[in-house]
């Protein structure tokens, strides 16, 4: 089930259809998909299909924003079931179980998940059953929900500040706020310090509640590399955090 708007998509569907196999990164970042950008700080935002929203996720995995290579996994999805009878909030919801943190960063990210027994509390034998099968019970979101680009880099959600930085302060505001406030107080993971200062600024706003977030997650990227070391020094925290909101939860 979702409560996302589809507006955009159905703009940018035709667009995206119409690019030729395989994809390029320059059919990607072009005049088409852009949407805006600060050129003082050096920023450029484009548009990818992610407004999939499943209000009734039991957890929320969060991470920055998309990066190039989920961005062009979410638009190779759209082309190959383009010649399917789905309706556009199937087809997003594809994307998200196809490309969100797709790449080696999934496999991090569900070995961490599954270390943590998160798959036990969901009833799931593998953490990997979320993108998959279990899609129902998880939503997949960033905190800017369109691909950000920093001096044609993936933005890492350091530099430049990005509660600092109007532009990115205002997609979270507009999006990411909305979003969280109406998923039914189900259990916020945050990937990394980056996001978890957002998420911790929104629950200070009152758009969601505090004792819902996991923190001390670390970000799965595998240029993190001292997601190990993260990982060991917040496990216990983290596992009895599980444990008690899953109790209260049941």
């Amino acid at each position: 089930m979702s409560i996302a708007d589809y507006s955009k998509f159905q703009i940018y569907k035709n667009l995206i259809q119409s690019l030729p196999m395989p994809l390029e990164n320059e059919a990607l970042i072009n005049d088409q998909f852009f949407l805006e950008k600060d050129e003082k700080k050096k920023l450029e935002i484009y548009y990818a299909p992610f407004e999939y929203v499943n209000v009734n996720a039991k957890v929320v995995i969060v991470g920055i924003t998309p990066g190039l290579h989920q961005m062009k996994k979410s638009y190779s999805t759209v082309l190959n079931v383009m010649d399917q009878p789905l309706s556009d909030e199937e087809v997003l919801h594809e994307v998200k179980k196809k490309s969100s943190f797709e790449g080696p960063m999934r496999k991090n990210l569900i070995h961490m998940l599954d270390e943590l027994a998160l798959n036990n509390y969901l009833g799931l034998s593998s953490s990997s059953e979320l993108f998959d099968k279990a899609s129902h019970l998880v939503q997949t979101m960033s905190v800017l929900p369109y691909p950000v680009f920093y001096n044609g880099k993936n933005y890492n959600g350091s530099t430049p500040n990005i509660l600092k930085t109007e532009v990115l302060k205002r997609h979270i505001l507009d999006y990411t706020a909305g979003e969280l406030n109406k998923l039914n107080d189900a259990l916020i993971i945050p990937l990394g310090v980056n996001v978890s200062k957002v998420i911790e600024y929104l629950a200070e706003c009152g758009y969601i509640n505090k004792e819902s977030i996991l923190t001390g997650f670390p970000h799965p990227s595998g240029g993190n590399g001292h997601r190990h070391k993260q990982f060991a020094a917040h496990k216990e925290d983290m596992q009895r955090k599980l444990k008690d909101y899953f109790g209260e939860h049941q």
